[in-house]
């Protein structure tokens, strides 16, 4: 097993090989942009652990690596315009950069770019990653869908938020960790256990979004805090607030989420301090923890030596530390 700094570096190099630049300039300048932002390379990451971890060379995963983390690029180029976002990863967006019609054309080729990296393996194991592809890009369409209605329904409960944040966000990173399992060529029950590690540990990354989104440092979150709020989202933390909040705290909480004013900033201070008065800030803590640990719990199922284990188990710990 390599290090998660490793797996970085050779996904990287990987990446820069590729050659995103071509004519009609406009439509390929956004998605090289975009894919040199940088940012943890996270779910390339996992793919490529998952193949090692199953005891084939993480190289031969590299295309599929690459597949995960331009389609996840894309789905971010599309969620910036549709919450008309200025930065990401500390950056100006590609919407913002170009333009809305170049956002949206840039990410529709992404979308495609993705596709191909998968012909690069037999024609068995690229039906069963086209297969899983398909189905996971379709269920974050569906999570992003989800996440637009919550803005404007008044009904929403945590079962249908943690419903949406599973198909925008958990199911992806289980996805990228089951292409490893499926390029190795290992045990059906392996592969649906290492999905379902990433599913929870990917629940337990967005909840921490969510709260870094609201509680981050605008320095090292890289993106605009607050932006939830702003964007009067129904996340976990306003969930909870509600939940638990007094009537006139939960009358002040639905004003405020009813209301967009020029200047945000007294609406993002407001919303925090009840956040944190009502206890959501902690409740979400907790919830963090929870799906984490469920998702440590999973590996202990897994057919796999124990030092294997305790890689996996390594990268979730440092994942859920993270600042940005």
């Amino acid at each position: 097993m390599h290090s998660i700094q490793a797996y970085q570096e050779h996904f990287i190099n990987y990446l820069q090989q590729q050659h995103f630049l071509r004519d009609p300039k406009n439509l390929y300048e956004p998605i090289d942009y975009i894919l040199g932002l940088g940012g943890k390379r996270m779910r390339p990451v996992l793919t490529l652990m998952a193949a090692e971890v199953f005891d084939v060379n993480f190289e031969k995963a590299l295309p599929a690596a690459t597949a995960v983390e331009v389609f996840h690029n894309f789905s971010l180029v599309h969620d910036d315009i549709m919450d008309d976002a200025p930065l990401r990863r500390g950056k100006v967006t590609v919407h913002e950069k170009w333009n809305l019609n170049t956002g949206i054309l840039s990410g529709d080729a992404m979308l495609i770019l993705a596709y191909q990296y998968f012909e690069n393996y037999e024609p068995a194991i690229f039906k069963d990653l086209a297969k899983l592809f398909s189905k996971t890009a379709l269920e974050v369409c569906e999570g992003q869908q989800y996440d637009v209605d919550f803005e404007t329904r008044d009904d929403v409960t945590l079962a249908d938020y943690l419903k949406m944040i599973q198909y925008k966000t958990a199911v992806l990173v289980g996805a990228a960790l089951k292409m490893g399992a499926i390029i190795a060529q290992t045990s059906k029950e392996n592969a649906d256990l290492i999905y379902e590690f990433g599913l929870n540990l990917g629940i337990a990354f967005q909840l921490q979004d969510d709260y870094l989104d609201c509680f981050g440092d605008p320095e090292t979150f890289g993106k605009q805090v607050g932006g939830d709020i702003i964007e009067n989202k129904k996340t976990y933390l306003y969930l909870k607030a509600i939940e638990f909040a007094q009537p006139q705290e939960k009358a002040q909480l639905l004003h405020l989420y009813s209301i967009q004013p020029q200047d945000n900033s007294d609406k993002i201070e407001s919303v925090k301090e009840i956040f944190t008065h009502t206890g959501a800030s902690k409740a979400t803590q907790k919830a963090i923890e929870d799906y984490t640990q469920m998702a440590f719990e999973t590996l202990n199922k897994m057919q796999l030596s124990e030092d294997k284990k305790i890689a996996l188990k390594s990268f979730g710990e440092k994942l859920m530390k993270r600042t940005v």
